[in-house]
């Protein structure tokens, strides 16, 4: 099955006209503190482009009850995605799904693993690839979206050997930090949904 595609970052209306245009899943808006942080009029803007079908993802980190107060009431998020602790104090209601962020080498119980979840580095959005190996284990507690460092030249081999639910991207489709590169995009998805092209040699 192909996994899941979120594109992450979205900062212009052509960004998110181009996830759409190439069939992504999801796409995120980043309220946190980042090159890609948008404001909230901004996302709304930019949120009014994106389907029903698609899914968008709120991503914040450590927000006050009050900032996701303001993002829940005005933005109306699909999704919220923040690191795990956050939820404790965050209230969430029941039409918003969570993706709790659990972070490389915190992961302490692989049996407590949220039922969906998103694995990445200690950084978002840094590029930065996380041990794969060790990603694939976690992976098959559940519902994995993995991000780090993916971008279309490695995403397949990625998918191979962590087998996730679905995968993330952000600063690997860009042309440079916080602007999305629209071929960039389509390679990305075309590269995940194509699968790995060593097992279909293998078949013929």
């Amino acid at each position: 099955m192909t996994p899941l595609i979120k594109i992450c970052g979205m900062t212009d209306i052509a960004a998110v006209e181009a996830a759409i245009e190439a069939g992504a899943d999801a796409v995120g808006f980043v309220f946190a503190d980042s090159v890609r942080r948008v404001s909230m009029r901004h996302a709304v803007e930019m949120s009014d482009y994106v389907p029903a079908e698609t899914k968008r993802v709120a991503v914040m980190l450590h927000p006050t009850a009050d900032e996701w107060r303001e993002v829940k009431d005005v933005f109306q998020p699909d999704i919220l995605q923040t690191d795990l602790a956050d939820l404790d104090y965050l209230e969430v209601p029941e039409r918003i799904e969570t993706w709790p962020v659990m972070r490389e080498g915190t992961v302490r119980d692989a049996a407590q693993l949220p039922a969906t979840f998103v694995y990445e580095g200690s950084a978002s959005g840094s590029g930065t690839t996380v041990d794969w190996q060790v990603a694939a284990q976690l992976a098959s507690r559940g519902n994995m979206i993995l991000a780090g460092g993916l971008n279309p030249e490695n995403v397949q081999e990625a998918i191979r050997q962590v087998a996730p639910f679905g995968v993330d991207v952000s600063s690997g489709v860009e042309s440079s930090p916080g602007k999305k590169d629209a071929n960039r995009i389509q390679d990305f998805i075309d590269a995940v949904r194509a699968g790995d092209p060593t097992e279909e040699e293998t078949i013929v």
